[in-house]
């Protein structure tokens, strides 16, 4: 349930209904917009009875949450959330642009990147400081080395950066390198991880499992947000499916049905979607035209001898070009980039 208050309760009335909430055993999630405050009355599925809120002094009226993620859904916050990283703001106007290698790999090819991407018109830096791999005999990042990396080449260029943390213990390390904690699709369910990263305050990006539902995306988001970091940001990267020529089928669907029922950004990776370079650029382009608030794209300098992912990693030459071929697309859905 939310009780919405009135435009004009004070502190005082809005303290008194918390104050309510709490003595029955339900927690407190305050949304506080510039002309009202919304209290979302979070808990297990017990009822709540409605009348106890509603002559409360300051109570313009209470709703029941249609949805089983509350803090995620359009009932809790109609506006759209935007998220501010490094002078980027995520979920606005503009669509966010987030580009680099699958994994670190050296000084070089990093900074390289790093510089290109700017250029080209990226904000966020992606990079892989640890790699899940099916495989473990595969190159699995290069830790602490490749987050110092990431922070030099951040200095070096003013991008912020996003990058993926894999298990609860890493959250603190990770968190003093990475503007924007990366779930990945194999710990989109890891809820001890879902709990770290809550408790950590910063930014995430949550990349959707790849054989879960929408509403599993959500729930999980849910996790973090009931910790009161609402800095969320929902990631379409591609589902299993029976289709071999692709590496993954990139819900485009997911896009629209997502900005509906809930008010988190919503960021495409047409990399994992396709698989393959030379499909990301179209793909890019429909999501926007979609509406997505970001992208997250691969780029290596020299994907041919790339340590991970060199078959869907465009080149920054083809990189520049897509930047370039998105921009009437992003003009003409009312955005920019």
């Amino acid at each position: 349930m939310i009780i919405v208050m009135k435009r004009a309760a004070t502190t005082q009335e809005i303290s008194s209904v918390v104050a309510r909430v709490e003595s029955l055993g339900f927690h407190v999630h305050l949304s506080q917009g510039e002309e009202r405050t919304i209290i979302g009355v979070i808990g297990d599925e017990r009822p709540v009875d409605r009348t106890l809120f509603e002559l409360m002094d300051g109570v313009e009226k209470n709703v029941p949450i249609r949805q089983p993620f509350p803090l995620a859904s359009r009932d809790f916050k109609k506006e759209n959330t935007v998220i501010a990283v490094n002078g980027t703001r995520i979920g606005g106007s503009k669509v966010a642009i987030m580009a680099g290698p699958c994994a670190v790999e050296s000084r070089e090819q990093i900074l390289e990147t790093a510089h290109a991407v700017k250029e080209a018109g990226a904000t966020i830096l992606r990079g892989g400081a640890y790699k899940p791999r099916t495989s473990p005999y595969s190159f699995q990042g290069l830790g602490l080395k490749g987050l110092e990396l990431l922070a030099e080449a951040r200095q070096a260029t003013g991008l912020a950066i996003v990058t993926e943390v894999m298990a609860p213990e890493a959250v603190p390390l990770v968190s003093q390198y990475a503007d924007i904690l990366q779930l990945g699709a194999r710990n989109m369910q890891n809820y001890a991880l879902l709990h770290a990263v809550g408790e950590a305050q910063k930014p995430v990006l949550l990349k959707r499992g790849m054989m879960s539902t929408l509403e599993e995306l959500l729930m999980s988001a849910e996790y973090i947000l009931s910790h009161g970091n609402y800095r969320v940001m929902l990631c379409e990267r591609g589902i299993r499916t029976f289709e071999k020529y692709t590496r993954n089928t990139l819900d485009i669907n997911a896009v629209p049905v997502l900005q509906s029922l809930s008010h988190l950004p919503v960021i495409v990776d047409p990399s994992h979607g396709t698989g393959k370079w030379e499909f990301v650029s179209a793909v890019a382009k429909a999501a926007v035209a979609a509406g997505a608030d970001g992208l997250i794209i691969e780029v290596h300098p020299h994907p041919d001898v790339a340590m991970s992912d060199g078959a869907q990693s465009l080149k920054p030459e083809k990189f520049a070009q897509l930047m370039r071929e998105l921009w009437p697309i992003a003009e003409a859905v009312g955005r920019s980039l």
